[in-house]
């Protein structure tokens, strides 16, 4: 028996030893792309383009910083992003809340047939051209509100949302409905509150593809005036790799095309950090809760 025990304690030490290696290497590996893009937007752009940066600037410079922070596409293409964020995530919870309570209701005519056609359309759907033929047809092309409405509903956290109040037991819309509560009363008095931590999770899901949200914008924006900052970055990537003038210069340069994409990329990623501890809490809980169905 003693010796049942000491094999079981030392396998325990052996698992734990090797969970914490791996999880030591996991984060280490997730760590070493954003630690080195910032690197490469403080080093040299000689530095940068020979390969030199590995873990630490070369040759430390603000030149990056400098050209990407004065030019004025930078800052028109980081509003349009803030507003693309924050108006589309909104405009997403305006529809997701209120299709998932709807969806998760028992009483809902059709309710397998609703629930079959969304998670549907996870794995089909009509295809690049015809979304974007659409999209022409209704005059949504090159607008603000096209990128908005276009891409409000995502099915997986519409179905996640939907499980989360589906979970919620039947008896706080009984004693909602005892105190003579409609069903919007019920979804925001009752629902809305205990669906918290998924609608932070979803919250979050919605902020990071929306800032991220590259390829429609390219495709629907036509004005300059209106591209986002991820689009703004592929327009500085190509304007600086066909300017002969400056790659002839390249070595008299402070700056090269890898460190202004490295320097982009940092000043993109920094609200998403400000932002994520906030919602972080409520992260892992509403996963959990919106995943598993009683």
């Amino acid at each position: 028996m003693a010796m049942t025990m000491n094999l079981y304690s030392r396998g325990d030490k052996i698992f734990a030893i090797a969970t914490s290696v791996l999880i030591g290497m996991f984060t280490a590996a997730t760590l070493y792309p954003f630690i080195y893009i910032t690197a490469v937007s403080f080093s040299s752009g000689f530095a940068a383009s020979a390969g030199k940066v590995i873990l630490t600037p070369i040759d430390a410079t603000l030149a990056a910083y400098k050209h990407v922070l004065t030019d004025p596409k930078f800052w028109v293409s980081y509003r349009n992003t803030f507003i693309y964020t924050v108006g589309g995530t909104l405009m997403s919870l305006a529809f997701i809340i209120p299709g998932a309570y709807a969806l998760s209701r028992p009483q809902l005519y059709g309710r397998r047939f609703w629930n079959l056609f969304i998670a549907f359309t996870m794995w089909f759907n009509a295809g690049l051209i015809p979304f974007f033929l659409n999209m022409r047809d209704l005059g949504l092309l090159d607008s603000y509100f096209g990128i908005m409405i276009g891409f409000a509903v995502n099915a997986f956290n519409l179905i996640l949302l939907r499980n989360f109040f589906e979970a919620i037991p039947s008896s706080f819309q009984e004693a909602a409905r005892m105190d003579g509560a409609n069903d919007f009363q019920v979804l925001w008095k009752v629902y809305v509150p205990l669906a918290k931590p998924a609608i932070a999770t979803i919250t979050l899901f919605c902020i990071v593809s929306r800032w991220n949200g590259f390829f429609w914008a390219m495709v629907l924006l036509q004005s300059e005036e209106k591209i986002p900052l991820q689009v703004y970055l592929r327009h500085t990537i190509a304007n600086l790799s066909d300017d002969q003038e400056f790659t002839a210069t390249l070595l008299n340069q402070p700056y090269s095309v890898e460190t202004v994409t490295a320097a982009i990329i940092v000043c993109a990623i920094i609200p998403v950090l400000i932002v994520y501890p906030f919602i972080q809490k409520y992260f892992e809980k509403g996963i959990l809760l919106g995943g598993v169905k009683e």
